[in-house]
């Protein structure tokens, strides 16, 4: 699908600061090899092809080599207190772009697609996820309007604002999928896949 071209209205935040320490392997989860690229790479590589505005990248427990790729990376010290943390990190350097949304995934999450992001960020809802066979998933629409009424602790993200907002959410059906690589039988299970498949 062609990338949408930037309109500077969104911004795309990719969460990778968790010590993923269901992960077995002898490396962090994000840095597991597919394909010659690392988990978090393939994440990211989608983001920036659907070209939807500024995008920012949170770290914490493990450095990614963000050297390579034109991203804001927002450093999450407190990132062992749950994913929380991490999106107000984000949130703080996405206020900077002045944007009426943030479209949101997770970096552990190497299936979701360029179009998706795209779909996200065409949606004008307040607030929007991508749906994979029937079932909701990342990316999701998270409006400025709402920023506030996000979480400040705790181990969750916008579960809470979809949750108080259920009647109002824009459910957008996506290619590609939301499999989380939480452990190495995970990684093992998407190997088994081909190259344009997912589990």
């Amino acid at each position: 699908m062609e990338a949408m071209a930037s309109a500077g209205n969104t911004v795309g935040i990719l969460l990778a600061a968790g010590a993923g320490s269901r992960f077995s392997g002898e490396t962090h989860k994000l840095h597991a090899n597919i394909g010659g690229l690392c988990v978090w790479e393939h994440s990211l590589n989608e983001l920036i092809a659907a070209d939807i505005g500024p995008t920012i990248v949170v770290t914490g427990a493990v450095v990614l080599d963000l050297a390579n790729y034109e991203v804001h990376e927002a450093l999450n010290h407190r990132w062992s207190e749950g994913q929380s943390t991490s999106l107000r990190a984000a949130i703080d350097v996405a206020a900077q772009f002045d944007p009426e949304a943030a479209i949101i995934g997770l970096a552990d999450q190497p299936g979701i697609t360029t179009e998706a992001w795209i779909k996200l960020a065409r949606s004008t809802a307040t607030l929007a996820t991508a749906i994979y066979d029937d079932s909701p998933g990342h990316p999701v629409r998270i409006a400025a309007s709402l920023w506030p009424e996000l979480p400040e602790s705790g181990d969750f993200g916008a579960r809470a604002l979809l949750r108080k907002y259920e009647d109002h959410v824009e459910r957008i059906p996506c290619s590609g999928s939301a499999f989380d690589i939480d452990t190495t039988k995970d990684l093992d299970q998407w190997l088994k896949q081909s190259p344009t498949s997912s589990p």
